[in-house]
């Protein structure tokens, strides 16, 4: 089961996507792809940990995602937009179609994993036209990859202002022991 949620920056992402896991399994797993680069940054990473209680199983994996022993558990992958930046940065002489096949490819790798997905991703394209060139690659290779998610997802949710909002109604899935 793959669910999509996706949003806005502190649109409520995160808690609603740590809500829904609880309700799947007492013994989450959070899959972290964030690389902390400044203060302001990890004080963010840890208000996140501790959001979360001693139930939940933390991974980090900025590239690899299905490098991550994640086999019949439900995840939160937290988040597309921080791995996608990983592999942009480690990949900028390649043009945006081929990361976003790169990405699309490590993708494809952790669907095959035998979990139930939750992912997060953010609609950073929806807040104007981005100032530099840079930018305006990364909100492209950013849409198009949050569009292949939302394709292959069951359930599509969009965040917006702490309210969850159906894209794509999926089945419910029930609560593992």
């Amino acid at each position: 089961m793959l669910y999509f949620i996706t949003g806005g920056q502190r649109s409520g992402k995160s808690s609603y996507a740590q809500r829904l896991a609880l309700q799947l399994t007492d013994r989450p797993v959070y899959l972290a792809t964030a690389r902390i680069w400044d203060e302001d940054f990890r004080q963010r990473v840890e208000r996140h940990r501790q959001d979360r209680g001693p139930e939940w199983t933390n991974l980090e994996e900025p590239i690899h995602l299905w490098r991550a022993n994640i086999d019949g558990r439900v995840v939160v992958l937290d988040c597309i937009t921080l791995w996608l930046t990983n592999l942009f940065f480690e990949n900028k002489e390649k043009s945006v179609d081929e990361v976003l096949e790169l990405a699309k490819r490590e993708f494809e790798k952790l669907l095959a994993k035998n979990a139930t997905l939750i992912v997060i991703s953010n609609e950073i394209g929806m807040g104007g036209h981005a100032e530099n060139a840079v930018a305006r690659r990364f909100t492209d290779l950013q849409g198009w990859m949050n569009q292949y998610i939302a394709s292959k997802a069951d359930e599509v949710t969009l965040m917006v202002a702490g309210l969850p909002l159906t894209v794509k109604p999926g089945k419910q899935e029930k609560r593992s022991e």
